[in-house]
């Protein structure tokens, strides 16, 4: 009885272990899609995060005592402290604020009692084998949670999908229902938001316009909003479509079925999972492969990987579009980024017609996704006036080059994510303010085996342009510190913090008026811890 009221101790300490890290977990497997084959890569990538070391020795430990030393009075302090050392740790990790908290959706409910379900049957079993080996069994069922974790996700993957056909029929009898619904399919490694934000503000100038919201660029994504918000009213759909490995776009285009595909870009983004920029252009390819014959291709001829592909599509008309390429229908001239916004003067070659425009968009990046939208726009009827009014009242995406004043400084909010080639239009924007230029950055992920060299450039560039650079993680950062000292800057204007927080500390320190400050990306809660 004494070794069975070791064990009931240690598993009501456990308790907190359990549920407390299991939405830890819960939460991680959400950022990773539900997909076990991402959420172990997160595991693989966050060892520190997951594998307490002290854990491992700790549990040998318990172990050795329990099998070589007589009596249960010792083995049985060493399970109850270790049981009460993890649910400590668990419940730190649950205080930690997250960047985007954990959302309880019915999936998640469902994920998390399977979880619960599998440490209550790993429960029963080391209580029916007995103290002597019921204790280490608790104990190696508290270490390896997040294996549970993903063995939880495998178990529901079936379950889930056949829950998410039905959602599917769902929304492919709505669309079947409207033929006459013109449906717009926008992807590309990086503007793709930005574009069809700026599409779908043009197009309210003609058309009663849905557009999917925030980031919805996933098959379940696109379904609740066409199951949710597509009204017989609705004349344009325009559907953001995301990716993280092929086939993704293939399954958004079968489900939609657009009739006007854009590709903003490729570059190297998602490397983890595509392996190369090669086959993140195949796979961003599968919107215009799906388009049909009658439908309008408009791609980025400033992009090379863009360029190439238009040059392989015979199946469909296809419109080019970008700011160095003198061939395209529609052209701009004289491009003046500043803090107010930017301005330009926008013309289609093949009418004659011109239009200044004004946008308090920051960037020529943004003027491209501009010509983007308007490639479109013209195609399905609208006039250079009614371009130029729409272009007129577009806002800025949020926490995408978001310029916001504060106290007499220029914040730049381009926190959403980052990628090479964002980077170096953040650092361009940034570059024409007239203040001191302040960056704080953790860097760059999802970049596979160059990572390192792409965040060492990064330093680079930042090196030219910035008067101080906070970096944020001393072990992430260090390629783009030492990128930082290869471009010259001085070690006296490069802090390195751990937090946000410190960051923020730092910089009330730093600023006064008329400065600039970037934050270009923040890593999200599957990365940062």
């Amino acid at each position: 009885m004494l070794g069975m009221g070791w064990w009931v101790i240690a598993a009501v300490l456990s308790l907190p272990a359990v549920v407390g890290r299991g939405k830890y977990l819960l939460h991680m497997a959400q950022l990773e899609g539900y997909r076990p084959e991402r959420y172990l890569r997160w595991m693989k990538r966050m060892p520190s995060a997951l594998w307490e070391r002290w854990a491992a020795a700790v549990w040998v430990i318990g172990l050795l005592v329990g099998l070589l030393v007589p009596g249960d009075v010792v083995g049985g302090i060493v399970w109850v402290a270790f049981a009460a050392a993890l649910s400590a740790l668990a419940l730190r990790g649950v205080r930690l604020p997250a960047k985007k908290p954990l959302v309880w959706t019915s999936r998640a409910k469902r994920l998390y009692a399977c979880f619960l379900g599998l440490n209550l049957v790993l429960g029963l079993i080391s209580a029916m084998v007995g103290p002597r080996f019921g204790l280490p069994v608790l104990g190696f069922m508290l270490w390896t949670e997040p294996l549970w974790m993903m063995v939880a996700t495998g178990l529901m993957t079936p379950v889930e999908r056949r829950i998410n056909n039905r959602f599917l029929r769902a929304a492919r009898e709505k669309l079947a229902q409207r033929p006459d619904l013109i449906i717009v399919g926008i992807t590309g490694s990086y503007g793709k938001t930005s574009t069809k934000f700026i599409l779908g503000t043009l197009l309210t100038q003609k058309f009663n316009v849905l557009v999917t919201p925030d980031s919805y660029n996933t098959p379940m994504g696109v379904c609740r909003v066409v199951n949710e918000r597509l009204k017989p009213e609705h004349e344009v759909f325009v559907v953001e479509m995301g990716a993280r490995q092929p086939g993704d776009i293939r399954e958004l285009a079968d489900l939609v079925h657009p009739k006007i595909g854009v590709l903003t870009a490729v570059g190297p983004v998602h490397l983890e999972t595509f392996g190369s920029v090669e086959a993140v252009a195949r796979t961003k390819y599968e919107l215009i492969k799906s388009l049909p014959p009658d439908g309008l291709a408009v791609m980025n001829y400033d992009n090379p990987y863009c360029r190439e592909l238009a040059k392989e599509t015979r199946h469909v008309q296809v419109e080019g579009y970008g700011l160095e390429s003198p061939g395209a229908r529609l052209v701009v001239s004289d491009v003046h980024v500043s803090e107010k916004g930017t301005t330009f003067v926008l013309a289609d070659r093949e009418t004659g017609e011109s239009a200044s425009c004004r946008t308090d968009l920051l960037g020529r990046h943004q003027v491209l996704n501009i010509l983007g939208a308007v490639t479109v726009a013209r195609h399905l009827g609208l006039s250079l006036r009614q371009i130029a009014a729409g272009i007129g009242q577009l806002q800025p995406v949020p926490h995408r080059l978001q310029l916001i004043r504060s106290g007499g400084v220029y914040v730049i909010d381009d926190a959403f994510n980052s990628n090479p080639t964002g980077t170096e239009v953040a650092l361009e924007v940034l570059s024409g303010f007239s203040g001191r230029k302040v960056v704080v950055t953790p860097g760059m992920v999802e970049l596979g085996g160059e990572e390192e060299r792409y965040n060492r450039e990064f330093g680079q560039r930042m090196a030219q342009v910035c008067d101080h650079v906070i970096l944020v993680g001393p072990e992430r950062t260090k390629p783009i510190a030492a990128g930082l000292l290869d471009g010259g800057l001085p070690r006296d204007r490069v802090s390195v913090v751990t937090s946000l927080e410190e960051a923020t500390a730092v910089l009330q320190q730093l600023l006064r008026p008329g400065d600039a400050v970037l934050f270009e990306n923040d890593l999200p809660d599957n990365y940062s811890r």
